[in-house]
């Protein structure tokens, strides 16, 4: 039925009729239409070309998706195995895989290491935990008892009461300052917080800062040798500024060594403003120097009632003069401490 079909199409549109002369009368001569037929001919040949290259294409495109699929799966594979070794073994990849072996070997090193910091960090936050806890108790445990003696004894002479309440502010204050440093361990978050920032009079925040320091420096037996032109000035946020300030003086009188100067002086370098504390005592080695703007760190790991404290002050002041686009630094050597902020003068 298709066979009849397509004869009774062809013979329509390309065969015709004729009479020839050299046929008798009346006979008829059925023959193709030759032009026709070419035309038909070269539009099926260019059909077929057609068809032949769109199925090539589809071909070609789902055998380069089932080998971009097979190339992922080989791929994730060897990352998942990589990633599962202890030790570095690059030769797991193979060489066509060389650029992203190199890249992968370089994440799993940052991974490790950002790892590796975080386990530090919790450990010394655990431990500093562990440590206040314990210390609690022995304030804690002061302050009731004098405050018993003081109730069972309400006509213990003056002298002794006076000596007995002095003792007990004494341990209530130490009681406040350990309060505080959980409330700093559980508080502390370092994102991005808005800066309030204007035009700061730094040789008037300087002064005031070491008038408020006046007792701390006064117990310790320190000075303060205050070096500050009159016309220094920065911008930044003056409450978090002043915050990093006393974090480096606060830092400076508790690891100075008794009856010492600490020296604090301003440099205008044309480009910044550097603000420098500078006090004798211990030289901290270099490994540890490297680390005191971590958080929890402690460069008394002894842990004595008179130094030191969370361990959160100078990673405060890093991150706050980060947020006002300066740097922090430190260096020790032959029994001094220095640390600088150096601020920019075009914010």
């Amino acid at each position: 039925m298709g066979n009849g079909i397509f004869i009774d199409w062809f013979e329509r549109n390309y065969m015709m009729e004729s009479q020839p002369d050299y046929a008798g009368e009346g006979v008829i001569v059925r023959e193709p239409y030759w032009p026709g037929v070419k035309s038909l001919i070269l539009t099926l040949m260019c059909m077929a070309v057609v068809l032949v290259i769109l199925l090539v294409f589809a071909v070609s495109r789902i055998y380069a998706k089932r080998k971009v699929r097979e190339n992922i799966e080989a791929i994730s594979e060897e990352i998942q195995a990589y990633m599962k070794q202890e030790e570095e073994k690059p030769e797991l990849f193979h060489k066509e895989y060389a650029q992203i072996s190199a890249q992968i070997i370089g994440f799993k090193s940052f991974m490790q290491k950002h790892e590796q910091l975080l386990k530090e960090e919790t450990a010394r936050k655990n431990d500093l935990i562990t440590y206040l806890a314990h210390d609690l108790k022995t304030p804690l445990t002061s302050v009731i008892g004098y405050l018993s003696l003081l109730d069972e004894a309400p006509d213990m002479p003056s002298p002794q009461r006076e000596k007995y309440i002095g003792i007990t502010l004494n341990k209530a204050l130490r009681l406040e300052k350990l309060i505080n440093e959980f409330f700093d361990i559980t508080r502390y978050n370092l994102q991005y917080m808005e800066l309030e920032e204007e035009t700061i009079d730094l040789c008037f925040m300087l002064v005031q800062m070491t008038d408020e320091f006046y007792p701390l420096l006064q117990a310790h037996g320190n000075t303060v040798e205050l070096n500050v032109g009159d016309d220094m000035a920065v911008f930044g946020d003056p409450d978090k500024l002043a915050r990093v300030f006393n974090n480096i003086l606060k830092n400076a009188i508790a690891y100075s060594y008794r009856d010492t100067a600490i020296e604090i002086w301003t440099e205008d370098t044309g480009t910044e403003v550097k603000i420098c504390f500078r006090n004798k005592g211990r030289t901290i080695p270099p490994l540890k120097l490297n680390a005191v703007f971590e958080k929890f760190f402690r460069a008394d790991e002894s842990r004595t009632t008179s130094t030191g404290g969370a361990g959160l002050g100078l990673a405060i002041a890093k991150q706050i003069v980060t947020w006002h686009g300066g740097t922090i630094t430190a260096k020790s050597e032959k029994e001094e401490t220095t640390f600088c902020v150096a601020l920019p003068l075009d914010r």
